[in-house]
């Protein structure tokens, strides 16, 4: 058998082995040396699995994978969010809508001070959902802003999603943030404007606060907006501020940002040695997960290069004499589709790479070939059938909530997703306008 038909057969193995639920770390390691072995040798493929092992360790792009992990599972366990939902939604209570309007805010706030989606969608469903259902809101549109503003994480800074992105392609971590901002405040305006205009016709879907839930003085009001929003906008301003004013890389802004939260949660009094080793657990798991993910990828991209697999997919892929555009299009459509059953650093780690290298036959920026990827990835989630922040929900709604009603529920913030990819499609000066002003 001929070097790329193995590369072409490892490929195929893996795709199966994944779909099947094989652990994906594991079989990307056992895939990478064993046709490492079979097609170049016990030595090569033993040289070549310690320098790519060594090569992720001593990375320092990723360091700050770890640290803002820790920063958004310190967010998450210390109560933090709970008194920023609560203080927007007495702020907001006599608006219509303003329940799911609070809720997208807070969901906003919560994506700039981490990046992990499941925790977002899951925290969110437990605050928001059963406040919203005391008010009589819609289930699907209470559904729809959850899981909508909950992904909203995989595309605004810090996204862990993105340092990955640009660990893989090469691309300036800052300059990723820097382009994914307009982006993703773009969709949570669209998203807000969406609730607005639907509660504006049919005021039954988004009642307004009942009065004795907000009956509260005003400088009372104010006092909670302050305490709550104002420290952590602040933190967020204090990490991603100095990582796109040039003060510090964002391996320093992680561990200042780390901090922060840590500072917080001790103000608040709400942090406990149970909070703080819960954080730290599930951190180093979270992060272990990520980090052996990209050793083993590091193998099996190698393995697969050096069989000749990765031009076999070149060729295949020039020979379509496909336009920028359509490259484009095809691309997101593929990795629209590998959302449903896989999870974005799968998809980051293992598929993207293999489009990389056709980004400058096509003369695409890979930094808003990223952006575009980040707002896909969103798409994905919100898609059946699999759609993992409809299942992060319902683990968490009442019993009456309906798989089937938090899909329906889903769908016009999916197509408010497709609006943004195709607008940063065809305005790429969204995503960038502002790393050339910051940057050059």
């Amino acid at each position: 058998m001929s070097p790329e038909a193995l590369g072409m057969l490892m490929l195929g193995l893996l795709i199966f082995a994944i779909f099947i639920g094989f652990p994906t770390a594991i079989t990307l390691l056992a895939l990478g040396f064993f046709f490492g072995w079979v097609g170049f040798g016990w030595v090569r493929v033993s040289d070549l699995m310690v320098s790519r092992a060594f090569f992720v360790m001593s990375n320092d792009v990723l360091i700050p994978v770890a640290l803002f992990i820790f920063m958004g599972y310190i967010v998450e366990r210390s109560g933090i969010l709970d008194r920023l939902f609560r203080s927007i939604q007495v702020a907001m209570g006599p608006i219509r809508g303003s329940l799911a309007l609070a809720t997208l805010a807070t969901c906003t706030i919560f994506a700039a001070a981490t990046g992990i989606i499941g925790a977002s969608v899951t925290l969110m469903g437990l605050l928001a959902m059963p406040a919203m259902m005391r008010a009589n809101y819609d289930v699907r549109l209470s559904a729809g802003v959850i899981t909508g503003g909950g992904c909203l994480g995989i595309l605004i800074p810090p996204s862990v999603l993105l340092i990955l992105y640009g660990a893989t392609a090469g691309v300036s971590t800052v300059q990723l943030y820097a382009g994914a901002i307009l982006p993703g405040l773009l969709l949570s305006c669209m998203y807000a404007g969406y609730v607005i205009v639907r509660t504006s016709l049919n005021p039954t879907l988004g009642p307004p606060l009942p009065k004795e839930d907000r009956n509260f003085p005003v400088l009372q009001i104010v006092g909670m907006v302050c305490t709550s929003v104002l420290p952590v906008s602040a933190l967020i301003f204090f990490v991603l501020g100095s990582i796109l004013m040039g003060w510090t890389a964002p391996t320093e802004a992680s561990a200042m940002g780390a901090a922060g939260a840590l500072l917080l949660s001790i103000v608040y009094r709400s942090m406990t040695l149970s909070t703080l080793k819960d954080a730290l657990f599930q951190s180093i798991q979270t992060s272990s997960m990520v980090l052996f993910l990209l050793v083993g990828s590091s193998l099996f991209a190698s393995v697969f290069a050096l069989l000749g697999g990765a031009n076999v997919i070149a060729q295949f892929v020039l020979g379509l004499r496909l336009s920028p555009g359509a490259f484009i299009w095809l691309t997101m459509f593929i990795i629209f589709l590998l959302g449903w059953p896989l999870e974005w650093t799968e998809i980051i780690i293992i598929f993207i790479p293999l489009f990389l290298p056709l980004l400058p036959h096509f003369n695409i920026d890979p930094l808003w070939f990223g952006i575009l990827v980040a707002v896909n990835l969103q798409t994905a989630f919100l898609s059946p059938p699999v759609a993992m922040a409809a299942f992060y929900l319902k683990g968490v709604s009442p019993p009456h909530v309906l798989l089937s009603e938090i899909y329906w529920g889903m769908m016009p913030f999916m197509a408010l997703q497709v609006v943004g990819l195709i607008a940063v499609f065809f305005f790429p000066e969204l995503a960038m306008w502002l790393p050339r002003l910051i940057f050059q």
